[in-house]
């Protein structure tokens, strides 16, 4: 004889309620490091009047003392840092899932060797300090282009041909840049400047700026998330499921190129965020990708402003220092651990 326990047994699983204590632990994640990487510094603002800064700020009300420091120095800061970090995190997932390769990363294709010629030419050359971020956001995205160039046989993008091509393409930039280095000895501390990577000159025109890249790339992986799937069975399943396999890795490779060269043209190269991150997220939420890109945008940029605060104070000065510090030995953790 049933009773009403076994119907309640029998009700559907909601596995939407499953996800949420975690995004709200990503959310939480997310406010935190935003309210910290605001708040201290050479002044440390307590965490209730960063929310009325902060508060005043978007209600429009006037603003003074402490909410000037929050506005004007430390919020664009944390902005930018929350914009790059999400920009690489979503890109190295991308990366990782249309090449199917754990070890790829957002500079794969090149993107962060010309960057860096493009910054160090405007250095060497002596160019205005904002000219700087668009010489280096165009020849990151010309170093992509010929990447691709070298790389395509006939309509294919065959994996192997792209990572080679770009690995050859970085070499050269990077000993472009070297070259020029030596030429300008002068402003070598600039140019180390940033390949270390820093947020600390980032204003809300730069906020501005390097948005409509990130978004643009970030949109187009996260359409692509499903089709990124499906790639995960092979080439030939996915074509055989209606993927068009090509297409696909063209445009993952030139969303993922936008949002990374508009994020490193305006703070330097900064390392490990790409390549860590969507492992984390990959270990904590799973594989999917819409989930995986998601998740690594967030826990990217939490991560970037913290990374970045560390940077600001302590004798590391350089958010590209803390980064590579910390991320080096986790990567090896990881490559233990799978090994395992």
């Amino acid at each position: 004889m049933s009773t009403g326990t076994p119907a309640r047994a029998a009700r559907p699983n909601r596995p939407w309620a499953a996800g949420v204590p975690r995004t709200l632990g990503l959310a939480a994640l997310l406010v935190v490091a935003v309210i910290l990487g605001t708040g201290l510094g050479s002044v440390t603002i307590p965490p209730g009047e960063v929310l009325a800064a902060l508060w005043r700020g978007v209600t429009g009300q006037e603003l003074a003392g402490s909410d000037v420091i929050v506005w004007s120095i430390r919020l664009p800061r944390v902005v930018m840092g929350v914009l790059v970090g999400a920009a690489l995190s979503v890109s190295g997932a991308s990366f990782q899932g249309v090449f199917r390769n754990p070890l790829a990363d957002p500079y794969l294709l090149g993107v962060a060797s010309g960057s860096a010629l493009g910054a160090t030419l405007a250095v060497v050359l002596d160019w205005p300090r904002a000219v700087i971020p668009l010489s280096a956001l165009v020849t990151a995205l010309g170093a992509v282009a010929v990447t691709l160039a070298l790389a395509r046989e006939g309509r294919r993008f065959p994996p192997t041909r792209l990572i080679l091509s770009g690995v050859v393409v970085g070499s050269v930039l990077s000993a472009a840049s070297t070259a020029l280095i030596l030429r300008g000895e002068d402003r070598a501390r600039l140019v180390l400047s940033y390949t270390l990577g820093d947020l600390g000159f980032s204003g809300w025109r730069d906020v501005l700026t390097v948005l409509p890249y990130v978004a643009l790339g970030g949109g187009v992986l996260l359409l692509l998330s499903r089709a990124l799937d499906t790639l995960q069975l092979g080439d030939l399943t996915a074509r055989s499921l209606g993927v068009p396999v090509e297409r696909l890795r063209l445009l993952v490779v030139l969303g993922a190129s936008v949002a990374t060269a508009g994020a490193v043209a305006y703070v330097g190269i900064i390392g490990f965020v790409g390549l860590i991150v969507p492992h984390i997220a990959r270990l904590a939420f799973g594989a999917r990708h819409r989930t995986l890109l998601l998740t690594s945008a967030v826990l990217g940029g939490a991560g970037l402003v913290l990374a970045d605060l560390l940077a600001r104070t302590t004798v590391l000065s350089q958010v590209g220092i803390v980064t590579t510090l910390l991320g080096g030995p986790f990567f090896l953790w990881l490559l233990r651990r799978q090994r395992d």
